[in-house]
């Protein structure tokens, strides 16, 4: 049986591969800064992904997408903005989930909402 945090790691894993399998490139994984963090930082040469994963069991109660609410989006936008302050670049920001579906240790799918969620109404600017 994996734990949570195992459960999360193959989660991100999958999702690289299949970002990578579509021509991005990983720019970061993991990046924090106090309150927030952002699994993984993608480029593809024209836009630079900020992608949230949830990884879910079958039939969960919360999907991935409903767990990331306006406050998590919130903490999201706030360390994107702390990392294209800190890693300047001419790509067009954008919010992407990823919802991974694994069970048993087997990822069984994964769900992919590219442009998830914008800055509207926050205060940061890109």
């Amino acid at each position: 049986m994996m734990d949570k945090a195992e459960t999360g790691r193959l989660g991100e894993e999958s999702v690289c591969r299949y970002l990578e399998d579509k021509g991005y490139r990983i720019a970061a994984r993991n990046y924090r800064i106090r309150g927030g963090e952002i699994d993984i930082i993608a480029e593809n040469g024209e836009y630079l992904a900020f992608v949230e994963v949830k990884s879910r069991k079958p039939n969960s109660l919360v999907n991935g997408f409903e767990a990331v609410n306006k406050r998590k989006q919130g903490l999201i936008i706030r360390t994107a903005s702390d990392y294209c302050c800190k890693n300047p670049t001419e790509l067009q920001p954008r919010f992407d989930i990823a919802q991974v579906i694994i069970s048993s240790g087997r990822v069984l799918g994964i769900d992919y909402i590219t442009n998830a969620f914008d800055t509207t109404g926050y205060n940061f600017i890109f």
